[in-house]
């Protein structure tokens, strides 16, 4: 257990349990337990324990970063044809965001279960929505897998692209998802969480009309070079 933890954190907790044992030897090889002894062995205790969960804590405060998985597939965009000019730049500016700014390998966009954008790394297969997908459609509620190798029916998500570590699912009220490959797993924070389900709310009020137009109009994808996402 001592040796998962980063060497800061080592230092406090060999040093706390170091000090615990003497400790213990010191109490039990004294040839008289008087008064000053015991108050000395609980503080010495006391210290060495404090010691200690300084050093388990300092996990929660600088927590280990996983290594980022072998992720394989050609970077690009695709976009439908027949989005207007404003809704292409939208959906350009928000997705790029996505991609710099938070641990996000792929993007993939859907929309009364068309396929409008797709980003980052480039599965080859189509995606097709399964239980997890319609379980946050229904709910209304994003449903976060931290380390996809630990749920059931996880093959889902080998359309959007195979071997992500993590996926966040992010409804669009109840017409569209955003689903998000992370590059590791428990890679996504709270305010990751928070700006996606920001942009979707933005893209329902803002948008839902010229989204629901091009689904009518049946757009076909268009594909950039790879290297252009």
């Amino acid at each position: 257990m001592v040796s998962a933890l980063p060497a800061p954190a080592r230092i406090p907790v060999v040093a706390g349990a170091v000090g615990l044992v003497m400790t213990v030897i010191n109490q039990l090889s004294a040839e008289a337990v008087d008064p000053a002894l015991q108050r000395a062995g609980v503080v010495a205790a006391i210290l060495s324990v404090v010691l200690m969960l300084v050093g388990l804590l300092w996990t929660r405060i600088t927590p280990v970063v996983a290594e980022r998985a072998a992720l394989s597939g050609r970077e690009g965009l695709v976009l439908v044809e027949g989005l207007p000019e404003p809704l292409r730049r939208e959906l350009g500016w928000g997705s790029a965001l996505i991609l710099t700014a938070t641990p996000a390998a792929c993007l993939l966009l859907l929309w009364d279960q068309n396929c409008l954008l797709r980003r980052g790394l480039l599965a080859e297969a189509d995606f097709v929505a399964g239980a997890i997908s319609q379980r946050a459609l229904e709910s209304g509620k994003a449903i976060s897998l931290v380390d996809l190798r630990l749920y059931p029916g996880r093959e889902e998500f080998e359309g959007l692209l195979p071997g992500l570590p993590s996926v966040l699912v992010q409804p669009i009220a109840d017409r569209g998802l955003l689903l998000v490959g992370g590059w590791s797993a428990r890679c996504f924070s709270r305010s990751d969480l928070t700006w996606l389900e920001g942009w979707t709310q933005r893209l329902t009020a803002e948008w839902a009309p010229a989204l629901d137009a091009a689904v009518a109009a049946g757009a076909g994808p268009v594909g950039s070079a790879p290297g252009t996402g």
